[in-house]
């Protein structure tokens, strides 16, 4: 056997490293070899090293240019690391390959990526999600509810009936930014429905169970078949919380599986699809005026759209590290993928600022040498050295909270904020600085810094945003870090009891709406 079929024996077998070595081998013996080369990065990038899998893809396009496969797996290196506009360009070329299943693929990353590119805006998201959704309606019939000539009266004992599908109901991480909300529902006015791809809730996820819940367990279910359950069901309303967080369940809502189609939570953006009903927002992340960019018609609540209920223990707030240290230290915990080009040339001016600042990052990717050879690489071509620079990797969930003691100020993202790491870093205690964006994706934190009372920290700029860090820095941080906690646990960022009866005001004025009730 040679060298090259052992190199994909243990690929396919999944023994990465053993792929890695022989796939090496194999190039050593003969450099001309494309697929040596492919399969070499394509082990790389399936071990995370995607600094490494970005360079050797590209070397692989040298021997074939126009292997539109490639620039598939390109661009997924590439986002992984957040250099995202180079990821859509190479999605775009592979979205005109005569395959349909690359064509397909592309167009679907395209919609799921396009919001945190920093050279598209608004129109082109819409666009982007639209040709996606019109790719996957293609083989779709929706259904049809035909309106009642004389809707029913909501009699007291008439409980609408919704159903919220998610893939995350387990996840405490993700389940504080709504499981507060549905919580709260008054289950006398409502039959809650729980469709959940994974784990089940539980208490441990913040789940409060209640007797006439419903729990449907869907993992696996074809999206037209549990949109034949759904619709069997009558489901009044059905509810998406993941969007394009987890993309392959967002079809369901072509099928019209219940008379009336809302998006909430997980979409920093136009779903493109043409059978949702109502977007969910609010006007700190969707300005009024800004409708023409999207396929639904929007609801701004009051508050913030996202307000989080911490309901586990966290580590406590301990005083800010420069106390200690003798100096700032920034930093950021967001997703290796929202460090676009913007981004780290932005915390760069504010290092460029403050010369003796320091800057921690902490994510997943960062376990990896050549990711952290890739980042330190860009912070280089900006004049930053690795001294200034702490660079962490994955860690269990309280470890990873307790990252904040050793951070000052956190830094925002963009154009893709964080969402639950900016409820983080401030239930930790620490200042978040952000910028008012040009999208929604943008501008997730300043809705929950402006729930929060902390509108002040929104910067109308990058260039207000460095000066705002730099003036920080030079403040007293110590006093509002021990009561930040307090102040925001009573402040509307956390008052989900509000956001769920706006939710279902909404609810039951589209029933009415849609002639499933009169009110």
């Amino acid at each position: 056997m040679s060298t090259l079929a052992e190199a994909d024996r243990a690929h396919l077998a999944k023994s990465y490293a053993e792929a890695i070595r022989l796939y090496r081998l194999a190039l050593d013996e003969d450099s001309s070899l494309f697929d040596a080369w492919y399969g070499l990065a394509s082990a790389l990038a399936s071990s995370s090293e995607f600094g490494d899998a970005i360079a050797i893809y590209r070397r692989a396009l040298t021997l074939r240019p126009d292997d539109v496969g490639l620039h598939v797996n390109l661009a997924s290196a590439l986002f992984a690391l957040g250099h995202v506009t180079d990821a859509v360009g190479n999605y775009r070329l592979a979205a005109t390959a005569r395959d349909a299943e690359t064509r397909d693929m592309s167009l679907r990353n395209l919609a799921c990526i396009a919001p945190g590119d920093p050279a598209q805006g608004d129109a082109a998201v819409l666009e982007t999600r639209r040709a996606w959704a019109a790719r996957e309606a293609e083989n779709v019939r929706p259904r049809k509810f035909i309106r009642p000539s004389e809707p029913k009266r909501a009699a007291p004992d008439r409980r609408l009936r919704i159903a919220y599908y998610g893939a995350y109901f387990a996840d405490r991480n993700w389940m504080k930014m709504y499981m507060g909300t549905l919580n709260a529902h008054d289950r006398d006015r409502f039959e809650v429905n729980l469709l959940v791809d994974g784990a089940l809730p539980s208490a441990a996820s913040g789940y409060r169970d209640h007797e006439h819940d419903r729990i449907w367990e869907v993992t696996g279910v074809a999206n037209a078949e549990l949109a034949s359950y759904i619709a069997a069901a009558r489901i009044d309303v059905l509810i998406d919380l993941n969007g394009y967080s987890h993309q392959i369940r967002l079809p369901l809502l072509l099928h019209r599986a219940a008379p009336i189609q809302i998006a909430w939570n997980g979409m920093y953006g136009t779903t493109g699809f043409p059978h949702v009903d109502v977007l969910i927002a609010d006007s700190a992340a969707l300005p009024v005026g800004e409708e023409r960019y999207y396929a639904e018609r929007i609801h701004r609540v009051r508050g913030t759209y996202l307000p989080f209920h911490m309901f586990y223990e966290t580590p406590a707030v301990t005083p800010p590290p420069s106390l200690r240290t003798g100096y700032i230290t920034f930093g950021s915990l967001n997703s290796a993928y929202k460090l676009t080009a913007q981004t780290l040339e932005a915390w760069s001016q504010i290092l460029h600022a403050i010369p003796n600042a320091r800057l921690l990052l902490r994510n997943r990717a960062l376990d990896h040498g050549s990711n952290r050879a890739d980042l330190l690489a860009r912070f280089a071509g900006l004049s930053i050295p690795p001294e200034r620079l702490t660079l962490l990797g994955s860690a269990e969930h309280m470890e990873f909270l307790g990252t904040y003691g050793e951070i000052d100020i956190a830094l925002d993202a963009f154009p893709y904020n964080g969402g639950t790491t900016t409820v983080e870093a401030l239930w930790q205690g620490v200042p978040v600085l952000t910028t008012n964006g040009d999208r929604w994706a943008g501008r997730t934190s300043r809705s929950i810094l402006s729930a929060a009372g902390l509108a002040d920290w929104v910067a109308p700029d990058v260039p207000s945003f460095v000066e705002m860090a730099a003036r920080l820095a030079r403040s007293e941080l110590a006093g509002a870090r021990a009561t930040q906690r307090a102040r925001i646990a009573a402040s509307p960022a956390c008052d989900v009891e509000s956001l769920c009866r706006e939710l279902e005001a909404v609810y039951w004025s589209e029933a009415e709406r849609n002639g499933i009730v009169r009110i």
